[in-house]
């Protein structure tokens, strides 16, 4: 029983890793999100085997943002899918004035996206109207 139990303790130590950083104006909810597994050598086969049982998904590394020669805000959305499956979820970007409030806009919506199993994947987004400093962007699981 004190092997079992020691084991187990050795597994989770081995197999839980830090939680990603991440672009923090971007929300990856948890059944997107990976559940962040070490990429330790000595347990890389069994990460493999358990990719799918695990719900690994996706990080989102950065946002860059910039104004176009419209004056809009674009935001290019770079990320990677630690999964061995493609991640199929939906986005929505609301655009914040430079006090920090919501802009009201048709086109805050939720987008459809995809990722590829162990891609990277990126998109990028432009804010409908020129008042638009920053933005703050959600995730959620792809319904069907």
């Amino acid at each position: 029983m004190k092997i079992l139990i020691l084991l187990s303790a050795a597994l989770i130590v081995f197999t839980t890793g830090c939680s990603p950083q991440g672009e923090p104006r971007v929300n990856v909810r948890e059944e997107v999100a990976s559940d962040t597994l070490a990429s330790n050598i000595v347990i890389r086969p069994v990460t493999h085997a358990f990719s799918a049982l695990i719900g690994e998904g996706i990080v989102v590394n950065d946002a860059i943002t910039k104004r176009n020669e419209a004056g809009l805000l674009e935001v290019h959305i770079n990320g990677f899918n630690k999964s061995f499956n493609t991640k199929r979820f939906r986005y929505r970007v609301e655009w914040l004035d430079e006090t920090g409030a919501a802009i009201e806009t048709k086109t805050s919506v939720w987008l459809p996206m995809s990722a590829m199993g162990k891609q990277p994947f990126s998109f990028k987004v432009v804010a409908p109207r020129p008042e638009a400093v920053n933005f703050r962007m959600d995730t959620r699981k792809w319904e069907n």
